[in-house]
């Protein structure tokens, strides 16, 4: 088996990040979503769910047997030693699943897309790191908009992730969202050819 070369796709709340993801989808690239993968190991019947709810106890599943989400939220929010337990749980277990979905994938490279990459040193899991980027007002009214969430928490959320400096430093190719669909879209179909090219190489 080739070792699957992995692009990095990421980006800050309200930057565009599926509106990317699905383009490269197009071009008939598998997309590793980190968020998916997340729900994935603490889904009904996972050794995450389990052991979730030997720690915390029952009270933290719903009546169907699924995660109670806003509770565990409300848990960890408010617990520093709960919130480190958690993230010791779960990031071996999502990253486990990452390398799992990466090696299955076809296609001349795969895109993992992660919000958090460059905060969680995901980049090493990476041959190429791709940024969308947009100006942070623009960010902030599309999530707004998107989430129908207030703009202190927007502000908030925004806060807790890198800036778009540091983003944009860690960034082997940049796509400009500041625009219309199409230009992001001319941005995907360059990109994809030169990201073929590399992976080639």
């Amino acid at each position: 088996m080739r070792n699957q070369f992995v692009v990095g796709l990421t980006g800050g709340i309200g930057s565009g990040k599926s509106a990317a993801t699905a383009l490269f989808n197009k071009h008939n690239i598998d997309i590793i979503d980190a968020d998916e993968v997340a729900r994935d190991v603490v889904a009904i019947g996972s050794e995450g769910l389990q052991a979730i709810s030997e720690h915390f106890g029952d009270d933290i599943l719903l009546s169907d047997g699924s995660l109670n989400r806003p509770l565990l939220r409300e848990k960890v929010f408010s617990n520093s030693d709960e919130k480190v337990w958690l993230n010791n749980l779960l990031h071996p277990l999502i990253r486990e699943r990452m390398i799992a979905l990466i090696n299955e994938s076809q296609g001349p490279y795969c895109i993992l897309s992660v919000p958090l990459l460059v905060e969680n040193n995901l980049t090493t899991m990476c041959n190429h790191v791709v940024v969308v980027d947009c100006p942070e007002s623009m960010q902030l009214s599309r999530a707004m908009q998107r989430d129908g969430s207030s703009e202190q928490t927007i502000k908030s959320i925004m806060a807790s992730q890198a800036t778009r400096e540091v983003r944009l430093k860690a960034a082997d190719d940049v796509l400009d969202n500041s625009d219309s669909l199409q230009h992001l879209a001319k941005q995907v179909d360059v990109l994809h050819s030169k990201l073929s090219a590399l992976s080639e190489a």
